[in-house]
C-alpha cells in the first residue's frame, strides 16, 4: 500500500483550486475566468478645457425655478436639471421653462424611489416612465439618468445603460438641502471645484436660489466654464476609473 502524506494531498488540492480559478472549460474551449466588473456611474470627467457642470435635482417644490432660471440667464450659464417625472407632471410650466431657456432636462426617475431595492422590471419602468413624462411635457428626449438619493447598484446602472442612458452622479455635493448648513459652508465646498467636476444642487431649498449667482462667480473666477452634462461627458470611446472619473478609452490611468 502506498501511503500519501497529508501535506502532499493539501498541495494537490490547492493546485487544483488555483487552476479552476484561472480557467474554465466549456464545450471543449478554455475560457479565462475573471471577477465580475463592477458597474460605476460617471462622477466626473477628464478634460483639459476647464469644463464643469452645474446640476439641479428637482423633486419637491418649484417656486424658486423662475429665480434660478433668471440668474442662470443673467450669468449666461446653461445647466442640467434632473427632474422626477412626478415633479414634472405637477409642475409642467416650470418644466417647459427649463427647456425653453436652453437648459438640459434629464431623468431622475418617475417617483423618486430608492432604485437599488426595486426589481429589474420596476427599475426599467421608473427610468422609461420618467423619460416619457419629460418628452410629453417638453418635447425633449434625454439619455442622462441620475438615481434618486444617489442610490444605485450594478443592476440599476446596467439596466440604464442597456436602455441607452448614461448614469450621472456628482463629484462636488453642495449639501444645499442639509438643515442648518450655512451659505459660507456651501461656498467653501464649491471653491474646491476643478475641471471636469459635476456639482450637485437642489431647487426648493433655503439657500440655492440666493447663492447661485456667487457660486457661478466662484466657478468662473477659477477659469472654469459651466456647461450642461451632455457637453461635459464623453458619449463613446471612454472608460470609467474606479473613482468614477470618465476618461478616454486607452488612456494610461
Amino acid at each position: 500500500m502506498i501511503v500519501i502524506r497529508r501535506r502532499t494531498i493539501a498541495i494537490f488540492f490547492v493546485s487544483l483550486v488555483l487552476c479552476l480559478m484561472m480557467f474554465l472549460t466549456v464545450n471543449g474551449k478554455i475560457i479565462e475566468v475573471s471577477a465580475p466588473v463592477r458597474e460605476i456611474p460617471i462622477y466626473s470627467v477628464e478634460n483639459s478645457e476647464g469644463k464643469v457642470s452645474i446640476t439641479f435635482d428637482c423633486a419637491w417644490g418649484a417656486q424658486d425655478i423662475p429665480e434660478i432660471l433668471r440668474i442662470l440667464k443673467e450669468k449666461n450659464v446653461k445647466a442640467t436639471f434632473f427632474v422626477v417625472g412626478e415633479w414634472a407632471r405637477r409642475n409642467p410650466e416650470e418644466t417647459k421653462m427649463i427647456a425653453e431657456q436652453g437648459h438640459e432636462l434629464a431623468n431622475h426617475s418617475e417617483n423618486h424611489f430608492k432604485m437599488s431595492v426595486l426589481s429589474k422590471d420596476k427599475i426599467k419602468k421608473e427610468i422609461m416612465d420618467c423619460s416619457k413624462t419629460i418628452e410629453e411635457i417638453s418635447g425633449v428626449k434625454t439619455d442622462l439618468f441620475r438615481a434618486p438619493y444617489g442610490d444605485y447598484n450594478d443592476t440599476v446602472i446596467s439596466i440604464a445603460r442597456q436602455n441607452g442612458y448614461f448614469t450621472i452622479q456628482w463629484s462636488i455635493d453642495s449639501l444645499d438641502w442639509k438643515p442648518g448648513i450655512t451659505q459660507e459652508a456651501i461656498f467653501e465646498r464649491v471653491s474646491k471645484v476643478s475641471s471636469g467636476d459635476i456639482l450637485l444642487f437642489h431647487n426648493d431649498t433655503s439657500h440655492t436660489a440666493k447663492i447661485l449667482g456667487k457660486v457661478i462667480d466662484i466657478i468662473k473666477e477659477k477659469g472654469l466654464k459651466p456647461v450642461p452634462v451632455s457637453e461635459l461627458i464623453l458619449k463613446d470611446n471612454f472608460e470609467i476609473r474606479h473613482d468614477g472619473r470618465q476618461i478616454p478609452a486607452g488612456k494610461k490611468q
